[in-house]
């Protein structure tokens, strides 16, 4: 069992399970690239100007400098990423993110009042966007970087606007169990 299926309630169905765009990992991938090449120019440069035990301290140094800079500005970044879920069931939209300390947000369909989308010309290249859900009590929620926002935005139209309100006891997508 996997982790949206944990959160679900017994005869919720999983329509859909996404994490945020992978253009969230673009820079912490190029400063990987970029640290772990000055890291290995440094070494070959300490290696070839030291020797003894300064040679030592030295490459331990840039060792512990590289580790440190990767794990903070990209093994962190891909960390959050990877925890963070969007999901979106018959019932309701869920948001969870965080690894130590979980947050997440539950909004039921019947809440939902309007469901929107934002993308430039670079996010509409990418592939991705903003949805942004209205929810009839509370001021609108925009989530960042969802990927194929256009498809989501249908999805949750058509179960908000079309599922719920034709079939107010739910039975998500195709109705009813009954049907």
């Amino acid at each position: 069992m996997g982790y949206p299926e944990e959160a679900l309630a017994p005869e919720e169905v999983l329509l859909l399970h996404r994490h945020p765009h992978w253009k969230m990992l673009f820079w912490p991938a190029v400063t990987f690239i970029l640290i772990t090449a000055l890291a290995g120019f440094a070494a070959g440069v300490t290696a070839r100007e030291t020797d003894g035990t300064l040679q030592t301290g030295l490459l331990l140094g840039i060792l512990a400098l590289w580790l440190g800079i990767v794990l903070w500005r990209s093994a962190a970044p891909l960390i959050r990423w990877k925890s963070t879920h969007f999901i979106v069931t018959d019932r309701r939209v869920l948001i969870r993110q965080g690894v130590l300390t979980h947050t997440g947000i539950d909004i039921p369909m019947n809440r939902i009042s309007n469901v929107q989308f934002r993308h430039g010309l670079f996010d509409r290249m990418l592939g991705t966007g903003t949805l942004i859900i209205g929810s009839s009590s509370e001021d609108p929620l925009e989530y960042d970087d969802i990927p194929h926002v256009q498809k989501v935005h249908a999805l949750l139209y058509h179960q908000v606007f079309d599922v719920v309100q034709n079939n107010p006891n739910g039975g998500g997508l195709y109705g009813s169990a009954g049907a």
